[in-house]
């Protein structure tokens, strides 16, 4: 699904970044090495890699990720990609400044696995920052996101609390808001928003 989605020239989700991480990567230690989650075309990435972050962004589909190359290219930075599962992936160690996941959406028992790993991963001061669906997003005006029939891909503030319960939170919020991110994201949402920090 996601290499045919992305196998066309323009950028479905847009090149320029999600603006809740706009508003929020200062919070990410300033020259840190970041791990961008299910990064599809890159954007999010190429635009941390222009604050100068060192940027790694992971995903499933390899088409996604040679445009994700090619942005970073034409902005003139550099980013590593990994074509990976997030099922499968290692996050590692205590090896992360930031971890950016930005509408990745992954089954529950995936996504348990994945945030216990998130804090695992992350190094003391590090910062994940987080924008999902909410189930209230099937009865937005906003199209995309994941099909109302897949409940389970949905996100709450409070299992994300659950999930991430090692962290501290400096932004944790359930809200309706507009986006305009390609022709994919174009309307009104329901979004849950975290920034939190591993103390």
């Amino acid at each position: 699904m996601w290499d045919q989605r992305y196998s066309q020239a323009e950028f479905v989700y847009g090149t320029n970044p999600n603006d809740f991480l706009k508003e929020s990567c200062q919070h990410i230690p300033k020259g840190g090495k970041v791990l961008c989650l299910a990064e599809g075309e890159g954007r999010n990435a190429v635009f941390l890699a222009m604050q100068g972050y060192q940027v790694t962004a992971v995903d499933l589909s390899p088409v996604g990720l040679r445009k994700a190359e090619a942005l970073a290219g034409e902005k003139g930075v550099k980013i590593e990609t990994i074509t990976a599962d997030l099922a499968h992936f290692d996050l590692g160690e205590e090896k992360w400044d930031g971890i950016v996941s930005i509408f990745a959406h992954v089954p529950p028992t995936i996504r348990k696995k994945l945030h216990q790993q998130v804090q695992d991963a992350l190094r003391k001061e590090g910062v994940l920052i987080l924008e999902a669906f909410t189930p209230r997003q099937p009865q937005m005006s906003g199209m995309g996101g994941p099909p109302p029939s897949q409940t389970e891909l949905f996100m709450s503030l409070e299992s994300l609390r659950e999930e991430l319960h090692d962290l501290e939170f400096i932004t944790a919020q359930e809200l309706e808001r507009e986006l305009s991110e390609g022709k994919h994201h174009e309307g009104l949402y329901a979004v849950v928003q975290i920034v939190s920090l591993k103390v």
